[in-house]
């Protein structure tokens, strides 16, 4: 067994920023492990215009620490208003490497959403046509789907459709949860990918209820069974390019996860590679991390890979309780627990 590695400094391809005065307690966590990350969309009011995107970029690299090398990588919100011409701007301002399709009510911040796939149908056509990348939140609203099983729901009454339409353009399912995933996407051309969060690979869905409901492992697409969770974590240590690493890090205040209607999504920004090294290291494929973690998300998004290179070490550290979250907290994933590995 590996106690220690020497990987490529790693990207981050679905990261939560935020905004505001959180936003620079979220940067310094992400810009210590990693090299480059992709800003999620969906803030309040969210980014759905090249000019919001040029202007949500300064916003995060003014709260960088001092000397810091990191890169954001800017995404569009797709709504039922989104024009060719907006994407024709997008992809010139070369600071917007993709887009995103949050169905409406998928999700946080989700309610600007698509709320039918056909709305969208000239933007996706001109997405093909200019190689700018779209990347789903890949689960289905409907109330008569059960919300375990949306992705799968999902991958058959749109995403299939839309590859059917669109066999050129590049799609990256993000978060992915489940066994129908992993085996759709291996099934799907080298233009179709998913990003894996840390969180899938180390739970299932019991961790929801252990002891009562457990607010701070609530997310979404939310944690499925056991068998997909092993699933997941084949993929990942697989080797295959067409997986690679996404955080999903999404931070809530304390008080708005702790609450008669807590918000989605985990916190893991403070540990965003060192869980991903437990993790492989767990199933002994630890020497498969540099590629999912620093070279295949970067290859897909025709990105050079980084030069600078980490250490991690299997050494356990204790998380903190609560980090500061603007005014208020964030309660980090394993908060009073112990990590296992980490950045030297």
């Amino acid at each position: 067994m590996l106690n220690e590695i020497d990987i490529i400094i790693p990207d981050d391809f679905h990261h939560h920023f935020r905004d505001g005065e959180c936003l620079k307690d979220v940067v310094k966590h992400v810009s210590n492990r990693f090299g480059r990350a992709i800003a999620m969309p969906n803030t309040k009011p969210p980014i759905r215009t090249t000019q919001e995107a040029l202007s949500y970029k300064k916003r995060i690299y003014a709260g960088l620490p001092d000397d810091v090398v990191f890169e954001v990588l800017m995404t569009i919100y797709l709504t039922d208003h989104t024009t060719p011409e907006e994407l024709y701007k997008a992809k010139k301002s070369g600071i917007v490497y993709a887009c995103k399709l949050y169905p409406a009510g998928a999700t946080t911040n989700s309610e600007f959403g698509v709320t039918n796939i056909s709305n969208i149908e000239s933007c996706l056509e001109t997405m093909s046509e200019i190689g700018l990348p779209l990347l789903v939140h890949g689960e289905v609203t409907d109330k008569d789907v059960d919300i375990f099983d949306r992705e799968k729901v999902f991958i058959e009454r749109i995403l299939k459709p839309i590859i059917k339409r669109h066999p050129k353009l590049k799609i990256v399912m993000e978060h992915i949860t489940t066994k129908n995933a992993v085996d759709f996407v291996k099934s799907c051309g080298p233009n179709i990918a998913a990003t894996i969060t840390a969180h899938h690979l180390l739970y299932n869905r019991n961790e929801l209820f252990k002891g009562g409901i457990c607010p701070h492992y609530y997310c979404l697409p939310i944690l499925k069974r056991e068998l997909h969770r092993k699933a997941l974590l084949e993929a990942a240590t697989s080797g295959s390019s067409k997986f690679f690493l996404g955080t999903d890090s999404a931070p809530h205040t304390v008080s708005s996860k702790e609450s008669a209607c807590g918000c989605a999504g985990i916190f893991t920004a403070h540990a965003g590679i060192e869980l991903y090294a437990e993790a492989f290291d767990n199933v002994g494929k630890l020497h498969m991390l540099e590629g999912f973690a620093s070279k295949f998300g970067s290859d897909f998004y025709g990105l050079k890979n980084n030069t600078r290179k980490i250490k991690l070490i299997k050494k356990d550290w204790l998380v903190p309780k609560i980090y500061k979250f603007g005014t208020s907290h964030v309660r980090p994933l394993r908060a009073g627990e112990h990590v296992h590995w980490t950045i030297v």
